[in-house]
């Protein structure tokens, strides 16, 4: 029964053409027809479009007849972005094979070398793909051997592909039934089924997305999840091809979705095992590793209204996109909201669009940091995710921040100018190995705060956009750090703390309260904006008071009055300073939220 069933996904780095290619198969299987088919089939939330890359991974199942035998082809679409790659992971999971998908042009890139090495690490059949055969300065048989060198695979197993034309596509279905193992299974076993991914709807619940890995499962059984410890009657389950099918079961070996109309969000873990209720039930499966969250920032509803609104849509989000994390926080400055934890900036941007378009919040957010580590003089290890926890200088041991290593796919003639730009970073070398004739890939060990800003943009920009850049976690080294502190009219403005590296804390200080005071507007008397570490002020501006001409009406006359006149004023300025608020407009503060990011 599961002998003609294929689960497999499509791996590549960005821009390669998996949404292209996952519609050529859509079409080239039957799956869609013409009048259906548009671009990018399965990128179906507005966002994906408008940005033209995928951001969620996507099941479909293929119907195809081959040979007399009808095959079941099961592909999950991933996303190429390396803030994605927790979505890749959870595809490979589900998944016995893996088309390798690499531009003929482009060649291997660096996320194409980290997505193999994570599909090897899930002992899946990689089935490689060069793909935009069709352009004139395609160069096939350069990308075949640099795959491999850079990976080890074998140059006559490479097919070849146009996603656009559809050229070779057919070859490619023969392989994939030909080369990825059937999924093991026994369907009359007890049931167990794993949840890849989940989304929200308003009339239906939880839609629960899962591959079935043993026993079967049918409408209007009586289910249970195993972390959330929840029972649940199935009211409807199916498969997507590519929109919702409904069907009566599901057998060890398939991938689909389940409805139970779950309404309560707590219900439904991604990486959960389902199984049926009572002692009978399955073995949990291992699920998935939880995501490192490398980026903070905080989120606040623009009018400090919606927090409840706010709330519910970050609620909502979560059981779409577990990989981002909440928890509610206050600031002086701009009221109640959360502090977000994200896998990388392009996803904390994305998760702010979703927040935007999907349910309709104006937000403010704060400048992103990432997460540092802190040993106390009594020794404890503290985990630091906004600027605003960082204790006092004196009470510091340790300050240690997190370290990437890069991998950094360059052209021969620009490795000079990358090379500068990864040591401008406080970057160090780790190897240099070529790929081919004219490409190489440097590996540097570089601090997250140092990457995860503009690093990608600046070497797009000295490589006039061929190198690729792709990082992974290392750990957390020592150096030397300090919280830098705004401070206006002697008051600290908690959103606008940064942590930085001590050697740029001046550099920082001073542009930052230079922007300041141009956006705060004039008050009746002068404010100081100060920067400061801990109890040392490292630079000062001052905006001027308003000024009236009190002696106007003096004409002539001893000077004595004018005198007790400018005097009574500055006793009154001094007492207005005592007591007044500086007001610090929403504009003033996104002013300098962005000029901070790009300091």
């Amino acid at each position: 029964m599961t002998t003609h069933i294929r689960n497999f996904c499509i791996i590549a780095h960005i821009d390669h053409g998996k949404s292209t290619l996952a519609d050529r198969l859509l079409e080239q299987t039957g799956t869609v027809s013409n009048r259906e088919l548009k671009t990018q089939m399965l990128d179906d939330l507005d966002l994906e479009r408008q940005r033209g890359i995928t951001i969620k991974a996507r099941a479909v199942v293929m119907k195809f007849k081959r040979g007399g035998q009808n095959y079941e082809l099961n592909l999950i679409d991933t996303p190429g972005h390396v803030d994605f790659q927790y979505e890749v992971s959870r595809s490979l999971a589900c998944c016995e094979g893996a088309l390798l998908l690499v531009d003929a042009f482009q060649g291997v890139e660096a996320q194409t070398v980290a997505n193999a090495f994570a599909a090897m690490e899930h002992d899946l059949k990689i089935v490689p793909v060069i793909n935009k055969i069709d352009l004139d300065y395609a160069r096939p048989d350069e990308v075949a051997e640099e795959m491999m060198n850079s990976l080890g695979t074998d140059p006559d197993e490479c097919i070849r592909v146009s996603a656009k034309t559809g050229q070779g596509v057919e070859a490619l279905i023969d392989a994939i039934i030909e080369h990825v193992p059937a999924p093991t299974g026994d369907p009359s076993a007890v049931l167990q089924a794993m949840v890849f991914d989940s989304n929200y709807d308003d009339y239906r619940g939880a839609i629960t997305y899962v591959r079935i890995m043993q026993g079967t499962v049918r409408k209007g059984q009586k289910i249970r999840f195993l972390r959330a410890g929840a029972n649940h009657e199935i009211v409807e389950l199916g498969q997507f091809a590519p929109a919702r099918q409904p069907c009566e079961e599901l057998h060890a070996g398939q991938v689909g979705y389940l409805i139970c109309n779950i309404k309560s969000l707590g219900d439904v873990h991604i990486g959960d095992t389902v199984s049926i209720p009572g002692d009978a039930a399955a073995k949990p499966l291992p699920g998935y590793s939880r995501p490192k969250r490398m980026v903070y920032c905080g989120l606040f509803p623009s009018d400090g209204q919606n927090f409840s609104d706010l709330r519910e849509a970050l609620e909502r989000l979560a059981i779409n996109d577990p990989s981002f994390e909440f928890e509610p926080e206050t600031s002086d400055a701009l009221g109640f909201g959360f502090r977000c934890g994200f896998l990388g900036l392009l996803h904390m941007e994305i998760v702010q669009q979703r927040l935007e378009n999907e349910s309709d919040i104006d937000l403010v957010q704060t400048a992103p940091n990432v997460t540092y580590e802190i040993v106390n003089k009594r020794g404890e290890t503290l985990m630091i995710h906004k600027p605003q926890d960082v204790p006092d200088p004196g009470d510091i041991e340790e300050f240690r921040q997190p370290i990437v290593r890069c991998n950094v796919i360059v052209p021969g003639e620009f490795i000079g100018a990358v090379m500068k730009l990864c040591q401008e970073r406080r970057g160090i070398q780790k190897s240099q190995e070529y790929l081919g004739a004219q490409r190489a890939m440097l590996t540097y060990d570089i601090p997250l705060a140092e990457v995860v800003y503009d690093l990608h943009d600046k070497i797009k920009s000295c490589t006039r956009g061929y190198g690729t850049l792709d990082y992974e976690m290392v750990g957390y080294e020592p150096a030397d750090l300090c919280r830098l502190d705004i401070l206006v009219n002697g008051k600290r403005v908690d959103a606008l703390s940064v942590v930085c590296n001590r050697a740029d804390a001046d550099r920082r200080g001073r542009a930052v309260a230079k922007r300041l005071k141009q956006e705060i507007e004039r008050h009746m008397f002068e404010v100081a904006v100060q920067a400061a570490i801990g109890s040392r002020v490292i630079a000062r501006e001052t905006v001027p008071a308003m000024r009236k001409n009190v002696t106007a009406k003096c004409y002539g006359g001893d000077i004595t009055r004018k005198r007790k006149l400018l005097q009574k004023q500055k006793e009154g300025k001094k007492r207005m300073k005592a007591i007044g608020n500086v007001e610090i407009s929403q504009k003033a503060f996104m002013a300098v939220l962005s000029d901070s990011e790009n300091d």
